[in-house]
């Protein structure tokens, strides 16, 4: 039950988001997750500043069923940054991943 939600000033156009969805897929593997049950949001061109200034930047949080590692975590990091890079051109220092993780998570009228 994995939710990324990238946040993004650069624009994104539909080309690049079936790549962001394809490379998210396949990158959630590492915190032991399947697409099968991966959502997924981008909001793009939106207005963020980060270091002083709105140079081309992502905020991607990632939110889980249960705990991933920090291994894991670090592991995921460093996929989504070089997805980022790929996908919208984005350096690495111009990203920031947020992980949480919940015990509490509903679907299908009922929580897991």
């Amino acid at each position: 039950m994995p939710f990324i939600n990238t946040t993004t000033n650069v624009s994104v156009s539909p080309e690049k988001e079936i790549a962001l969805k394809a490379k998210l897929g396949s990158a959630i593997e590492l915190l032991g997750k399947s697409e099968s049950w991966l959502m997924l949001a981008f909001n793009d061109n939106a207005n963020m500043y980060f270091k002083g200034d709105d140079a081309p930047m992502a905020f991607v949080d990632i939110a889980v069923f249960g705990k991933s590692t920090d291994v894991q975590c670090e592991n995921m990091t460093k996929e989504i940054c070089k997805i980022m890079e790929e996908v919208l051109s984005l350096p690495a220092d111009r990203v920031y991943v947020k992980y949480s993780g919940t015990n509490q998570w509903g679907w299908n009228n009922m929580n897991f």
